[in-house]
């Protein structure tokens, strides 16, 4: 018995991603929640069902978490990218109801120890990680659409002071100047 929960309708994104979190951990793949969900955690509201996952992977290692999830009945499919992106790869998951987790293999300038720095938080009587959050503020800004703005500036805003501005400031510079203008752009605000 795999353990994996049998899901039976729509909007049940975050029980799929319990299930394939139960299947990374089971292969001793380093993960971050991301996305939605990790901007709920970070005070961010925002009415969304997808379940984005970060991994310490490359896309031969996402290939190869690809049989293991066909092989537990997730639909797969797996996209890869070229040299320029700054994903190299997105596993996407599903089942027959249309819930969706995506796994993203690693994004560039993200630094290692994001995954060190992601938090546990309960989320239906399970632990799940969740990256960290001034990982999650340079990550959204890095990533510069309207509504990642948005996130950043609200984490920074329910932060407050407790908000560790070197670290934020470190990982904004590895994302590259435009995110670290944008970042000293937003504290200035």
């Amino acid at each position: 018995e795999s353990g994996l929960l049998l899901l039976d309708a729509v909007g049940e994104s975050g029980l799929l991603l319990l299930d394939a979190v139960a299947l990374l951990t089971e292969a001793g793949m380093p993960y971050a929640v991301i996305g939605a969900m990790a901007a709920a955690v970070h005070g961010v509201i925002r009415a969304s069902v997808d379940a984005d996952v970060i991994l310490s992977a490359d896309a031969a290692e996402l290939r190869r978490l690809e049989k293991r999830f066909a092989a537990v009945a997730f639909q797969t499919q797996l996209r890869e990218g070229d040299p320029e992106d700054p994903i190299p790869a997105v596993l996407v998951l599903g089942d027959a109801h249309g819930n969706r987790v995506d796994l993203l293999a690693g994004l560039r300038g993200l630094e290692p120890a994001a995954f060190s720095r992601a938090i546990t938080v309960p989320f239906q009587g399970q632990p799940l990680r969740v990256i960290g959050r001034e990982d999650f503020i340079a990550m959204k800004i890095f990533a510069g659409g309207p509504a990642d703005m948005m996130d950043a500036r609200a984490a920074i805003r329910v932060t407050g002071d407790s908000l560790d501005l070197t670290l934020l400031r470190r990982l904004a510079e590895r994302y590259g100047r435009s995110t670290r203008d944008a970042l000293e752009a937003m504290l200035r605000d």
